[in-house]
């Protein structure tokens, strides 16, 4: 295989790696979007794998190692596919950043010990100085997308006791100044790797990253791990990029790009969707300020609550509802109950529209995933800028375990989410709100929205609570 086959084969990958995004770009160009990403990927794993056995030559056995990760690796992706549930998914994107991460930290190593391999330079011939940076800066992302990653993947889990992986925010005095002290010494060190190629600096620069992409993550609270995850997805692409550009590959260069850039515009975009600081975002100082409100007083407040017989003669009654999702609908695993009901109202003449906060859930685009899976119609779903001028000419808002991203205290000066913006639910003539109970959200804060006048609050499990609704209208 000629390299200016492999060059063509690459740009065709290329090619279909930016056709992908702009597919994922809008639920309704998802699915091509997706079919072009997994050929572009499949174009690229099958060059580089036929490019490997050309050098490889006579040498059998690396081959077949070769060929055994990627049987072993397909395997196992495709069996997690397979097997993940919706709501589990953002913990599944986690793990993924976390390996991108690990395999950047793996082939930095494999680069340093046996440059010649890589063919960055002749047998016994010393790494060039440029080169060195790049592998260095390869794994010291690389290192902190998969420690960052991991830790991630506990917050968004919820199953372990261990405290890094809890929830809630770990701080401690001193903690930034930390995390810029470690960042300087581990340029430092990536300096003294590009004049000694030393392997104490390139794996004490390994080591920094670990322990820094821990301590980046720990502050960080429920409420913002949609803006970690989109995160860790940018620092995965530039880990990727690093290495391309140290093994000279231009596939790696290009998806790595893609993938960082992507990425850090997503952030950017959820930051301003949560009032955050993008520059706190990528030092790891956000999330912090939210959830030490106190909610004693949200014990003295009276509710209205009703049951769902109640929830669905008002939604019979309406001519216009607008459906807010929310994590609790996820964890609940209500999507197919809430397009029933949605189904049912329709064909009653009432006009069903579904909100979307960018935020809302555990990862972006969250909602749109679950609703996609439930086959809701495109046409009915509309992000927050669109659909907030809607709730107040709608009839009825019903937020299914949505809390923070409907929460009226983000207009109020002083709030934690002061100037978040949000779906003004608020606004709609009666609101219904379903939770398992007066819990806060993600933020810690309590909200107003439940106390008005207007709100209906059904407590229970959303599926349950919604299929009671649907066999109400019937």
């Amino acid at each position: 295989m000629s390299m200016n086959l492999v060059t063509l084969l690459y740009l065709i990958a290329s090619v279909c790696f930016i056709q992908a995004l702009k597919g994922l770009s809008h639920p309704t160009t998802s699915i091509r979007g997706n079919l072009f990403g997994m050929s572009g990927m499949a174009v690229a794993t099958l060059t580089t794998a036929a490019l490997i056995v050309q050098i490889a030559g006579g040498h059998i056995v690396g081959v077949a190692w070769v060929l055994l990760g990627l049987l072993v690796g397909g395997t196992a992706g495709a069996i997690m596919a397979r097997r993940v549930e919706m709501a589990k998914m953002p913990e599944l994107v986690a793990f993924m950043h976390s390996m991108i991460g690990l395999a950047a930290v793996f082939i930095a190593v494999a680069a340093v010990a046996e440059p010649w391999a890589f063919r960055i330079v002749g047998h016994g011939e010393a790494i060039p100085g440029g080169n060195r940076v790049e592998l260095a800066l390869g794994a010291f992302i690389g290192a902190v997308t998969f420690s960052g990653s991991v830790i991630a993947f506990g917050k968004l889990s919820g199953r372990y006791k261990f405290r890094l992986f809890q929830g809630a925010p770990v701080q401690f005095a001193g903690q930034h100044p930390l995390n810029l002290i470690l960042g300087i010494i581990a340029a430092v060190f990536c300096f003294a790797f590009w004049h000694t190629q030393s392997w104490m600096d390139v794996m004490l620069v390994i080591m920094l990253g670990f322990a820094l992409g821990v301590l980046l993550i720990i502050p960080i609270g429920g409420a913002d791990m949609p803006v970690v995850v989109s995160m860790l997805n940018s620092y995965s692409g530039w880990a990727a990029a690093g290495i391309g550009f140290s093994l000279n590959n231009a596939m790696l260069i290009i998806a790595g790009s893609l993938v960082g850039s992507s990425g850090a515009i997503l952030s950017y975009i959820m930051c301003r969707a949560m009032n955050r600081s993008f520059f706190n975002v990528i030092l790891g100082g956000f999330g912090g300020e939210v959830g030490t409100q106190a909610l004693g007083a949200q014990q003295q407040r009276n509710v209205k609550s009703g049951s769902a017989d109640d929830a669905a003669f008002v939604l019979s009654n309406a001519e216009t509802v607008v459906i807010v999702p929310g994590y609790g609908l996820a964890v609940a695993r209500a999507q197919h109950a809430v397009k029933e009901l949605a189904t049912k109202l329709t064909e009653k003449g009432i006009t069903v529209k579904y909100a979307i906060h960018p935020v809302a859930g555990r990862m972006p685009g969250h909602m749109n995933v679950l609703l996609a899976e439930a086959e809701v119609p495109y046409d009915q779903v509309f992000e927050m800028e669109d659909i907030n001028g809607d709730f107040g000419q709608a009839d009825v808002a019903i937020i299914l375990g949505a809390n923070d991203v409907v929460n009226p205290a983000a207009h109020n000066k002083g709030s934690p989410i002061y100037g978040m913006p949000i779906l003004e639910a608020y606004k709609a003539k009666t609101v219904i709100v379903n939770k398992r109970s007066m819990a806060a959200g993600y933020a810690g804060l309590d909200n107003d929205l439940f106390y008005m006048d207007k709100t209906m609050m059904v407590f229970g499990d959303a599926k349950k609570v919604v299929e009671e609704m649907g066999k109400a209208i019937e």
